[in-house]
Formats: C-alpha cells, structure tokens, sequence
C-alpha cells in the first residue's frame, strides 16, 4: 500500500529555524516559499515604520493574500474569455458548409 510520505523540512522564517512537513520531492519548494516570506518581511519593515516582526509578517500575508486573489480574479476572467472564444469557433465551424456531413 503507498501513502504520500511527508519530509520534515527545515527552514528560517523571522530568524528562527521552522521545521514542516513536506511532500516528498516539494522541498525546493516550500524553501523558496520561506525566502520569499522572509523578503517580503524585510520589504514590509523598510518600507514601514513597523518594526515588529508579527506585524510585518501579518502584513506580508495580507500582500500574498492581495496577490492571490487577484491572480484568481484573472484567471478566472482569461478563463471566461477563451470560453466565449471557443463558442464562437464552434458556431463558425458549425455554420461553415465545408465542416458540415
């Protein structure tokens, strides 16, 4: 029987080592998944006046957050858009005498 085997990974966040379990072969991941947490930490405190770790990294999250929900806002739009591109390849086609038996 095969399950899904997790590794431990160890990564820095904050300055502190964080270990998590991973998917096996997901571990390149989750490490630059850390990076780029821990830059975006330090963007949010130069680019503040927040010092504080949990808030800056509370900001981070928010940013990412932000980010995703308007990645999935466009791709749900480029979605519909090849929809309606489909549909209307599909009534030319249907409309064309050539493709018709």
């Amino acid at each position: 029987m095969s399950e899904l085997q997790n590794q431990r990974v160890t990564v820095e966040l904050l300055g502190k080592e964080q270990q998590f379990a991973c998917p096996e072969g997901q571990e390149d991941a989750l490490i630059a998944a850390a990076k780029n947490l821990n830059d975006l930490v330090e963007q949010m405190k130069q680019r503040s006046t927040v010092r504080n770790d949990q808030k800056a990294l509370l900001m981070a999250a928010l940013n990412l957050s932000h980010e995703l929900l308007e990645a999935k806002t466009q791709a749900t739009v480029e979605q519909q858009h090849q929809d309606q591109m489909i549909d209307k390849l599909s009534q030319h086609l249907a409309n064309d005498p050539k493709h018709q038996k």
